[in-house]
């Protein structure tokens, strides 16, 4: 490309990046200083419209609003923009002596890099800034396969992922410019605004600009984007029925145990592997994730079937074949989503007896939570069943608390010996991280 083109997409991409929008804060953002510090490359990860882009300007914005960065040491690119379509890897030797020529930076540079993988080469051409170059980089993309293969190869050692998600529900609150204390917390009127505030979370999902929009069909633009674009387009795929139709289905029945045998008979296809090939594209770029039975046994494991969630439930439930939505599914996948944004090792568990449990959470060899996911905790038979396969998991792991997640009951019991905990999901969702 002609370096005079790439220095104009250069100022235009800067401008454009440091220019004053009103974000919503993202709780990653709190790790920017951090993240600012370190020498590796950080990789921001995730679905398709999370928010990705918006994320590194900020984290551009705190360098310089907070750490004193001059903004002429600040380079921004996003290689979505069509006019890159030409570009071949010998440019970015080209797009480098660009920057320096326009911005003349002195001291560490800091370059925001925006779905770099799209373009030929982009791996290498890291290395090489990471190596010889005083350069700090931040860059995002949409498939977690974009850190494998040769790409994982020249960067081994030298990057740290990050995942963002679409809005949790602090951050939703934060986007509806809604605020509370803990005594909000002790408070009836307190807990009911936040009851209420949860509700809308449940309908309206936590995708940035639809919420900014107010318009779920954008969820609907997404869901085809995330299939055809990031999936058909990207892997090649010719039978398109098949795919769209298993994310349709899954979108439908958010949580439910899924075999790679009901999931072939489901889309009418001839090869379990076939199947087993579309949900690693899913679980790619971040759409649909697995949730796989806990059993000490790897094989075990690998042969019953999972569970499966979706990134959003807004976005599930925009192309659901379901006319009404289940509460108490939508429940526990906001819960899955949020133990994924805390960075937990989540499984389910069936004893031998078929007591259950929702979630159970790893750290190493030991589990260390069990969580069960309950709508309506009131009914005796949902009451028992809840209960039962919460105090088989602190039985067989040894936990002297767990956790049952419902839509609005609160209150603790001790039985065996094991502390129960009922809490609203809303007020789980809140808590400072020492308390969850």
């Amino acid at each position: 490309m002609d370096k005079r083109k790439l220095a104009e997409l250069l100022v235009e991409h800067k401008g454009k990046a440091l220019a004053d929008s009103d974000f919503t804060p993202r709780e990653l953002l709190t790790r920017a200083g951090e993240m600012a510090h370190q020498k590796e490359i950080n990789v921001i990860t995730g679905v398709r419209r999370s928010g990705k882009s918006t994320l590194m300007r900020m984290v551009a914005r705190y360098l310089i609003q907070q750490e004193n960065v001059p903004s002429e040491n600040i380079l921004y690119l996003n290689f979505e923009d069509d006019r890159f379509a030409e570009f071949k890897t010998p440019d970015f030797q080209t797009l480098y002596e660009a920057y320096l020529e326009v911005e003349s930076p002195s001291g560490r540079k800091y370059f925001f890099l925006d779905e770099i993988q799209n373009l030929p080469g982009w791996h290498r051409w890291l290395n090489r800034l990471y190596e010889f170059e005083d350069v700090k980089l931040f860059v995002t993309g949409s498939n977690s396969s974009m850190m494998k293969g040769e790409a994982a190869m020249s960067l081994t050692g030298r990057n740290r992922v990050v995942t963002l998600y679409p809005f949790s529900f602090r951050e939703y609150a934060a986007a509806c410019d809604v605020t509370w204390t803990e005594r909000d917390l002790l408070t009836g009127e307190g807990k009911a605004k936040l009851a209420r505030l949860f509700g809308r979370y449940m309908q309206e999902g936590g995708f940035p600009e639809a919420l900014r929009q107010q318009d779920s069909d954008i969820l609907r633009h997404y869901f085809g984007d995330i299939v055809y674009r990031d999936i058909v387009a990207r892997y090649g795929l010719r039978n398109v029925r098949e795919i769209r139709e298993l994310a349709l289905y899954l979108a439908s029945n958010l949580s439910c145990l899924a075999s790679y045998k009901k999931l072939k008979d489901t889309i009418t296809v001839n090869s379990l592997t076939t199947v087993k090939n579309y949900l690693g594209y899913f679980e790619d770029v971040y759409l649909f994730f697995p949730v796989n039975l806990f059993d000490y046994s790897m094989k075990r494991q690998m042969y019953n079937p999972a569970k499966l969630y979706c990134v959003d439930h807004a976005l599930a439930a925009a192309m659901a074949f379901k006319f009404s939505a289940d509460s108490g599914r939508i429940l526990e996948n906001i819960v899955f989503c949020e133990l994924k944004r805390r960075g937990c090792d989540v499984y389910y568990w069936k004893d031998k007896n078929g007591k259950e449990v929702d979630f159970l959470i790893r750290q190493g060899q030991e589990i260390t939570a069990a969580l069960q996911v309950c709508q309506n905790i009131g009914n005796p038979e949902t009451r028992k069943r809840e209960i039962s396969g919460a105090l088989a998991a602190a039985a067989a792991f040894g936990l002297s608390e767990v956790q049952i997640l419902t839509a609005d009951y609160e209150s603790e019991e001790i039985l065996q010996n094991v502390r129960i905990l009922y809490k609203p999901v809303w007020r789980w969702l809140v808590e400072e991280p020492a308390k969850r």
